[in-house]
């Protein structure tokens, strides 16, 4: 017996909205879980972004004694030029250019209480790579005429970790929900058989083959999966925009300027969540029609 798309069709939809409810709690579960799986992965891919930003932008600062004389200043200026992991030239600030950007950062009353005689200068240095500013530290730290070395790996750790975190949870919540799904398409799929027990013993009793009888309630399955995750890739594009928005037209950056993702990135992490929202409505589906459906 030959299977048509307009049986497909009707019979699919006579299931879905024989059970309608079952039908949008399972539709509304893979959405959710879903787009938290899009979430995590969007995560992922800005945690990578925002690290390579975060690297090629991070400076070590080189703190001269103000007291410093010029042999010294001149000493630690040369050891710099000549670091192969430090990006060169290292940017030297004199004592007025330190006072101006701390009559800019600073709050009034502490700036009032200093003096331009009393501000240092400095070496402004971007490393090859992001563990390279820890060698710059301990290169210079005890070094004549510096009185200190920053860098600001610890909050780029910081940003990292949160990042992460925030990947993780996604991605274990989101595995609950998924299973939950599946579990949700797969009761959805035993209703709908159970519902016409009599209407398959028939169609069996006439020569109908077991394709012809399974093909649509295997699609009930992968439309709802489907459906599921269109919703979930419409969510995740929000995500991607505001990401993008939240670190776009800034005069300062922050954590969602380095996150800043392509449209490419946003549309491959689509494409994922669809087929995973199609994975999950065939297998529940399957497993349904495995256990319940006897042909």
């Amino acid at each position: 017996m030959a299977v048509s798309v307009d049986y497909v069709v009707r019979e699919t939809a006579s299931n879905l909205w024989r059970n309608r409810l079952m039908t949008v709690a399972a539709v509304l579960t893979v959405a959710v879980s879903l787009s938290l799986v899009g979430a995590a992965l969007l995560l992922r891919q800005g945690s990578a972004n925002a690290t390579g930003t975060l690297e090629r932008g991070t400076q070590v600062t080189v703190w001269m004694e103000p007291n410093a004389n010029a042999q010294e200043i001149s000493a630690v200026g040369t050891e710099l030029s000549q670091l192969n992991y430090v990006r060169q030239p290292c940017v030297y600030w004199n004592k007025a250019r330190n006072f101006a950007e701390a009559r800019r950062l600073l709050p009034s009353d502490v700036f009032q209480a200093t003096t331009e005689a009393e501000m240092p200068t400095s070496y402004w240095c971007t490393p090859v790579a992001l563990t390279d500013a820890a060698q710059v530290v301990h290169t210079f730290t005890g070094t004549a005429g510096v009185l200190s070395v920053t860098e600001p790996q610890q909050t780029i750790h910081n940003e990292e970790t949160v990042i992460n975190v925030s990947k993780w949870v996604c991605l274990a919540i989101a595995i609950v929900l998924i299973i939950s799904a599946a579990v949700l398409i797969l009761n959805t799929i035993r209703m709908a058989i159970f519902a016409r027990r009599r209407e398959v013993s028939v169609m069996k009793l006439v020569g109908a083959t077991n394709w012809f009888i399974r093909i649509p309630f295997m699609s009930e399955g992968l439309l709802q999966g489907l459906i599921g995750s269109l919703l979930a890739a419409v969510v995740v594009y929000f995500v991607y925009l505001f990401i993008n928005h939240e670190g776009g037209g800034r005069t300062t950056s922050n954590i969602f300027t380095a996150m800043h993702m392509s449209g490419s990135e946003v549309l491959l992490t689509n494409v994922v969540v669809v087929i995973v929202g199609m994975a999950i409505g065939s297998i529940g589906s399957a497993i349904a029609i495995r256990r319940f459906l006897d042909v």
